[in-house]
Parts: structure tokens; sequence; C-alpha cells
């Protein structure tokens, strides 16, 4: 049984899952069938029933870790193909990416804290609608706790992915550039790869959110944090 420890084996079984998990959402059409939550849970439940620790898993995970940093920067190829569009909204797109990353990170930080939560994980939570390695970074230098960041990271981005374009076509936001600027502002590189496959348009201005939310929460949050009196 030593092969299911094996690094590659375990960076395959994750590749084929997510593989079939993307062929199950593209025949069913059904939103909570995102491919990365399915493989997330059905990992979950592999690694349990084989008793395979997250360390030995991580071993291999570590291989697609690399890449995600790399993967955030070509999701500027899209953003390319729109820039004269862009540059010629700029200081409106500048100023709805400086209130959603203002709001998004006092809301957080207001019902964490109204619901009792510790002043630690509190800051964890600050960054959560940015990209992971983003977040990650931003909580350290907070004195935060990385790994909650990471995973509420990722419940954010799903939670975006699944239901972002519903709620905004409930609440008759029809542009697509508003839509792409929203999901990538909120939902971040999750949120940005599901805007991708809706469009190009949406994808180019879902990763121009995805970069603006990423620097400009980057700058802001200790600054809000002081404010706020948590820092």
């Amino acid at each position: 049984m030593n092969f299911l420890e094996n690094q590659f084996f375990l960076l395959a079984v994750t590749f084929t899952l997510f593989f079939f998990a993307k062929l199950l959402q593209k025949r069913t059409h059904i939103l909570l069938l995102n491919p990365i939550l399915i493989t997330i849970a059905v990992l979950i439940v592999f690694l349990k029933t084989f008793n395979i620790s997250y360390e030995t898993y991580n071993e291999g995970g570590k291989l697609i870790e690399f890449w995600l940093k790399p993967a955030v920067v070509a999701l500027g190829v899209p953003l390319y193909l729109q820039l004269e569009t862009i540059k010629k909204q700029f200081i409106p797109i500048l100023v709805s990416q400086f209130a959603g990353c203002v709001i998004g990170v006092v809301t957080v930080v207001w019902i964490a804290k109204l619901m009792g939560a510790s002043h630690e994980v509190i800051l964890s939570l600050a960054p959560k609608s940015v990209t992971t390695p983003i977040a990650m970074e931003v909580t350290k230098s907070l004195g935060g706790i990385p790994s909650l960041t990471a995973a509420v990271v990722v419940c954010v981005g799903l939670l975006g992915a699944i239901l972002g374009f519903k709620v905004m076509q409930l609440m008759k936001v029809s542009s697509p550039i508003a839509q792409g600027l929203s999901i990538g502002t909120a939902a971040h590189a999750v949120g940005t790869s599901t805007a991708m496959e809706v469009g190009r348009k949406y994808g180019a201005y879902a990763s121009l959110g995805l970069t603006l939310n990423g620097i400009l929460t980057s700058i802001l949050t200790p600054t809000i944090l002081r404010l706020m009196g948590f820092l």
C-alpha cells in the first residue's frame, strides 16, 4: 500500500479527480457541483479512508502550489486584450475597486467581532477576498494564522464561483464589466476561472478585479485594521 503515499500517485489522483469533476459539471450544469469543491471533498474522503496524512499528501501538493503564482500571472493575458477599453475607464474602475477592498475588509472584520471571534482569527479573516499567496502574506504581516486564511480564501472563492453570477442576475447587474470586476474582487482566482468560462470579457475584467483588489488589500488592510482599533 506504500504506493498510495507516493507523491506522484497522489498528484495523479488530484488531477484525475479534477478532470472528472469538470466533466461532471459540464454535463450536469449544476452550480453546486463546482470542480474545486468536488475535488476537495473526494480527496478528503480518499485521504481519510486510506489513513494518509495531510503532510504526506502535501509533498505532492507542493508541486501544484508551485504553479499557483505563475497561473495567477497568466490571468493577465485576457486583461491585455482589453487594455484599450480599460484605459478609458480606469478612474471609475479604480474607485470601485477601492470601495470593494475597504467594504470587503471592514464587513468581515466587523461580523467576526460581533460573533465573538478571537483577535487572531479576526486578523486572519481580513484578507479573505484576495488570492491565496497574497492573502497568506498579508496575514503573516498582521500576525494572523496563514493556514486559516488559506482555508477561508478557498471557501470564499468557491462561494463566489457558485453563487456570484446568480446573485448579480437577481440584483439586475447586467454589465459584463461590472460582473467581471465584482467576481474578481470578491472571489479572486476561483471566481475568475468561472468568469473565464462565461466569456473573455468577463474573464478579463475579473482578472483586473483580482489584480487591483490584491494590490489594494495588501496596501490598505493594515491601515484599515489600525483605524478600526485591531492593530
